[in-house]
């Protein structure tokens, strides 16, 4: 469970940041994967770039995040370039979504290993989840340095193994460390029709 310090954290860093919300790689290189319509969630969002994305591309978007800074900049925003969605502050390990609720979950920067069968609950049956974050076999110091926060090499694999891979990239430090994606894992799973 989150504290009230990481709260302030995550508070005073959202306030600090500057430009467009980011759009995760895994959702902006594959968002033709989306659906025509449907509900989606920006699970711990923050600035909210991906739910900007989802709500610009039809979808019924939900953002949750524990910062009630990143919440009202992205309500501010959202409502700037008139894009409808529900953004709220959620605890989403204390307050995680509900069973067959989502067609489309997004995860970026945010590792929380036990709400992995949460999140592939909440998937409708085709749902898509698409996940990003940071990795332990990095090429730079980006990203956290606490272990607890960094994938094994190919975890999201393991821990999504209930859904169908649908693309998946983890170079890690082979080949030429100057070129690609480094220190993350990208990962996009469906729920099939039968689960």
């Amino acid at each position: 469970m989150p504290t009230k310090y990481e709260q302030k954290k995550w508070d005073c860093r959202y306030a600090a940041a500057e430009g467009k919300p980011r759009v995760a790689q895994v959702l902006r290189e594959n968002h033709h994967l989306l659906p025509a319509s449907g509900d989606a969630l920006d699970l711990a969002c923050g600035l909210g770039g991906n739910a900007l994305l989802l709500a610009q591309a039809g979808l019924a978007v939900q953002a949750w995040d524990l910062s009630s800074v990143a919440i009202d900049a992205l309500r501010s925003r959202a409502a700037t370039e008139c894009l409808q969605m529900q953004a709220a502050v959620r605890d989403v390990e204390e307050q995680p979504p509900m069973p067959a609720s989502f067609d489309v979950i997004v995860v970026s920067y945010f590792l929380q290993r036990a709400l992995a069968p949460t999140l592939c609950a909440a998937l409708r049956p085709g749902g898509l989840l698409f996940y990003q974050t940071f990795v332990k076999d990095k090429v730079s110091q980006q990203g956290p340095t606490n272990p607890d926060f960094l994938l094994a090499e190919n975890e999201l694999l393991t821990m999504f193994a209930p859904l169908r891979l649908r693309v998946y990239h983890e170079a890690g430090a082979l080949g030429d460390i100057t070129q690609g994606l480094r220190n993350e894992a990208l990962f996009v799973g469906q729920k099939t029709e039968e689960q």
